[in-house]
């Protein structure tokens, strides 16, 4: 008679716990027990529990290496959902086998489980191994399914019986996700369809919706969402958020008008990706010397800042020709513009020209910081009427969350939990899904942010990121190759740049130890088949089959799958981070990030007035939506694992838990060294501090 001393973890989250029956099965090298009912006088599977147990079997079962966890009905009680977090086995010979799990069993069902071992198909050789991960690859595909979201951005998980939301009736009792007379819906439907292993906890749930709901209200009791008036004054702006203030809040408020605040923003503002050096003036944007000659200081000239690096270009064209709709019965207006920076002496970033359209000409001037106040200032903010299409389309929707998504969903079709890339990427997939499907609804829908608050409205706001994706390409998204391409990696001041690059370089040392360790050799990767199908999954459904983007469609080497790894636990960490974080700090005080402009772009200099200034800005109603739902996506909900934080065990191998504890130790020091650089800024860069990055992109 063999005993087998067994543990069982139940997640921590409320409701984890369970009243059904469960039975566990375990299975080894030499032999397989009988069917054993998990049972103790009293209450088992309690949320946070670890109940344990002893199994007894006829003979010893060899070397474990699967279970199975049988979920029944008990008596009399209702079928209810359970969260196992893992099953923790003692062998009679003293050896302890872990078998994560780390998912809900939500119906009266049999759950297989493999011990926590990371294998390649090649180390598997055991046919019952093989035919497990075969089988869980197969009921992956089989529930997860492609669904084309908009013609041309990346493809999405489907859910069934999702439909757009509608507007709810706000007499009924219950609360339906709808505030009475908001316009805004966070629509349940969205997300309810999903399966509950892609939801959010209960905690996150209730944080995230609590929060927005009595926000939401407030707004409507203060008659914000209801008018339509442009602001009388300024000042009346921070009223919206009232107590929500921090150092970036107030700077920005205080120093939005000022152009070294402009230009201090393309680096280290929430869009710092954008900037590049310009060695040629573009035909299109005919700045000359004596325009800009004032601006660059005493003994140098155009030319000469041209060839010292010291000129550089936030370039539109991306934005150019999308029309506009109408908000609150009022025409919107639209611009793409070119604005050319001068690096002083003094290492500040300043805007020295501003054209408002792709094509030069008579209705079109270059305005220059000598210009009157109102003109320049109106410039200006219609550049970060720009940023903020560039930023929110861009920069943080598509190349965070619509990559990240499809990173995540490739990842759970094709590779087994016992992969080691399964293991080393899903920490870094965690709630991804959930957040995108409110997303969508906030966002992409007929009742979300970009058709009551954005002038380029729905279609228009997609098709800023159709063409940014038809532009997008592998070595964009290779962080240390993106500043050597836009020609700013020795760009003084640059805080967004260094502690990227310290981020990354931490995360590829950790995915080097990792790889390196399960991958000896460039013939494993190649002759990896789950992690090729992974690979091409992503090209198919991501890039859409782009050739031209660049994307692998396979990995032949052990440097490439490094490569090809930090770039997506980067893009689903610290790239959100980046683009995130700061939203609410940065667009609190409207005037510094519109989403819409209510007169067209000035034609003319000398007649912009304070009465034409506010009257081009959004109106009150519209700011009010923005606003709320960017701090809404911008508020970090309870339930947050920062980076390199790995509670749940899928390692077992001493090998990479000593490489999950190194990189916790450089993150450290990167989050040490950023704390004592920001006590001596009048602006703190925080946003790649470690301790405030996510694993995964989960708001």
């Amino acid at each position: 008679m063999a005993a087998y001393k067994v543990k069982v973890a139940t997640g921590t989250d409320l409701l984890s716990g369970t009243m059904d029956s469960i039975s566990l099965t375990i299975v080894g090298t030499q032999g397989e027990s009988h069917k054993q009912l998990l049972n103790h006088f009293g209450r088992d599977f309690a949320t946070g529990a670890v109940d344990e147990y002893t199994v007894r079997c006829q003979q010893d079962l060899g070397e474990l290496i699967i279970i199975r966890l049988h979920k029944e009905r008990y008596s009399f009680f209702p079928k209810n959902s359970w969260y196992c977090n893992y099953v923790q086995i003692c062998a009679p010979d003293g050896r302890i086998y872990h078998f994560p799990a780390y998912q809900w069993m939500d119906g009266y069902e049999t759950l297989a489980l493999r011990e926590a071992t990371g294998k390649t198909t090649a180390e598997d050789t055991l046919p019952i191994l093989l035919e497990h991960r075969q089988e869980e690859i197969r009921a992956k595909q089989d529930f997860y399914h492609w669904r084309v979201f908009v013609p041309g951005l990346p493809n999405y998980v489907h859910i069934p019986s999702y439909r757009p939301p509608v507007r709810r009736n706000p007499n009924r009792p219950e609360w339906n996700g709808y505030i009475p007379g908001f316009p805004i819906l966070i629509n349940i439907k969205a997300t309810k369809f999903l399966n509950s292993n892609l939801r959010f906890s209960f905690i996150k749930t209730a944080s995230f919706f609590f929060r927005l709901g009595p926000t939401a209200l407030g707004f409507k009791l203060r008659g914000l969402v209801d008018c339509k008036q442009s602001w009388k004054r300024l000042k009346d702006i921070k009223k919206i958020f009232p107590t929500n203030k921090s150092i970036v809040t107030e700077y920005v408020a205080e120093h939005w008008t000022e152009d070294s605040f402009f230009g201090y923003q393309y680096l280290n503002g929430i869009n710092p990706g954008l900037l590049r050096r310009c060695t040629q003036i573009p035909d299109k944007f005919p700045v000359t010397d004596d325009m800009v000659a004032p601006f660059l200081g005493e003994g140098t000239c155009l030319q000469a800042e041209l060839e010292k690096g010291n000129i550089y270009l936030a370039d539109y064209r991306i934005l150019e020709g999308i029309p506009t709709i109408e908000l609150n019965g009022r025409k919107q207006h639209h611009c793409a513009p070119l604005c050319l920076l001068h690096l002083g002496p003094e290492g500040n970033m300043m805007p020295i020209a501003i054209q408002l359209s792709q094509a030069p000409g008579p209705d079109c001037p270059i305005f220059l910081p000598s210009d009157s106040e109102w003109d320049w200032l109106l410039a200006k903010t219609w550049v970060r009427y720009a940023e903020f299409y560039c930023h929110e389309a861009i920069s943080h929707l598509l190349e965070t969350h619509l990559i990240a998504e499809a990173f995540c969903l490739s990842m759970m079709r094709q590779l087994p939990m016992c992969h080691p890339l399964y293991k080393l990427l899903i920490p870094h997939t965690r709630y991804t899904i959930q957040i995108n499907s409110i997303g969508r609804a906030l966002l992409l829908n007929e009742g979300g942010l970009s058709a009551r608050g954005m002038s380029l409205g729905l279609e228009g706001f997609a098709e800023v990121m159709v063409r940014a994706l038809s532009e997008t390409t592998y070595d964009s998204l290779y962080l240390p190759n993106d500043f050597v391409e836009r020609g700013v990696q020795d760009l003084p001041g640059y805080y967004y740049r260094d502690d990227s690059l310290a981020v990354w370089d931490a995360l590829e040392r950790y995915v080097t130890e990792i790889i390196t360790y399960y991958y000896p050799c460039d013939a494993a990767v190649a002759g990896d088949p789950e992690l090729q199908s992974w690979v091409q999954e992503i090209f198919k459904e991501c890039l859409l089959g782009r050739e031209s983007s660049g994307f692998p469609q396979c990995l032949r080497t052990v440097p490439e799958l490094i490569r090809y790894v930090t770039i997506v636990i980067y893009t689903c960490s610290a790239k959100h981070a980046a683009v995130n974080t700061g939203q609410l700090e940065y667009t609190a005080w409207m005037p510094n990030f519109p989403s819409s402009m209510r007169n067209p772009p000035m034609q003319t200099k000398g007649l912009t007035t304070l009465e034409t200034f506010m009257d081009t800005l959004p109106d009150v109603k519209t700011t009010c939506i923005t606003l709320l739902v960017l701090w809404t996506l911008s508020r970090e909900p309870d339930d947050k694992r920062p980076l390199g934080h790995f509670p749940d065990i899928h390692f077992v191998e001493e090998a990479p838990r000593r490489s999950m504890e190194t990189l916790r130790r450089r993150l450290a020091q990167i989050s040490h060294n950023i704390r004592q650089r920001n006590k001596y800024l009048p602006i703190p860069y925080y946003y790649l501090d470690p301790v405030l990055i996510e694993n995964s992109i989960s708001i």
